[in-house]
């Protein structure tokens, strides 16, 4: 048993013991205006993609900024230039809620994950209501019937996912299904260690008519043409941004040293 096993198996308990109010969250989801799609986001983008994260900590890291404020982080983000917007709303380990992707959602208009471990169908009719746009799903904790379920979900709410992978048995089933947005996860979610190689390696299985997502293990820009070369569209980075003082400045470093509109205007004044 690791991490991911452990954690998964908490939530399938807490789901089945205080299900979620399917009706109020149907209504909510209803009212929300159509989705952004996550897919076309990170390949219009001019150059690398960068899916900015929000999150206070992580079970590999323990706190990074547990004062931060979701709303004012996603602002500076999409100045900065990202694509799209990532916000961990597990409470346990990354001290997320759905609160938080709600204050995000009221703040920016970029494509909007919910990075949780969704397990349920009813997890992304919530994520839905609270503004997401797209939700992860770790093929590793989710059986062959539960991924296809939730991949149909997803898609009956207009929803892109971002198909989270971490092996090569992964990325097959991941492959298997018509999902555009593919990830490949540097760090293994038992374990937590972190193999930027062998996650490389996988990029440039992923056909070039997909998606493929970096996650993980983007520490520096430096790292960034690695996994373009490997045939990233994007990266998603959440803890070297979060530990920036300056994260919208970050962001524009992560894409080459591309200034937005915001951070030329701000030079200037």
């Amino acid at each position: 048993m690791g991490f991911l096993t452990d954690l998964v198996a908490t939530i399938r308990r807490d789901l089945r013991d205080r299900p979620l109010d399917v009706a109020r969250l149907r209504d909510e989801a209803d009212a929300r205006p159509p989705s952004r799609p996550l897919g076309q986001a990170l390949r219009e983008a001019d150059g690398p993609a960068v899916i900015a994260e929000v999150k206070r900590a992580s079970p590999s890291a323990g706190s990074i900024r547990a004062d931060a404020d979701p709303a004012a982080t996603a602002a500076a983000y999409a100045a900065g230039g990202a694509a799209a917007i990532s916000v961990l709303t597990e409470p346990r380990y990354f001290r997320g809620s759905l609160d938080d992707l709600a204050r995000v959602r009221a703040v920016v208009d970029l494509p909007l994950l919910r990075k949780d471990f969704v397990v349920h169908p009813d997890q992304i009719l919530e994520a839905r209501s609270a503004g997401a746009d797209s939700i992860l799903l770790i093929v590793s904790c989710l059986g062959p019937e539960e991924l296809d379920q939730l991949l149909g979900v997803s898609s009956s709410l207009g929803m892109e996912p971002l198909v989270e992978t971490h092996s090569d048995e992964d990325l097959e089933r991941a492959l298997s299904t018509d999902a555009i947005v593919i990830g490949v996860n540097a760090r293994d979610l038992e374990s937590l260690e972190v193999d930027v190689p062998s996650a490389l390696g996988r990029l440039r299985r992923i056909p070039r008519d997909r998606v493929a997502v970096l996650e993980s293990g983007i520490r520096s820009p430096d790292d960034v043409p690695a996994a373009v070369a490997s045939g990233a569209t994007a990266v998603l980075v959440g803890e070297t941004l979060m530990r920036a003082n300056d994260p919208a400045a970050a962001v524009g470093e992560l894409l080459g040293g591309r200034a937005s509109a915001e951070l030329e205007r701000r030079a200037r004044a």
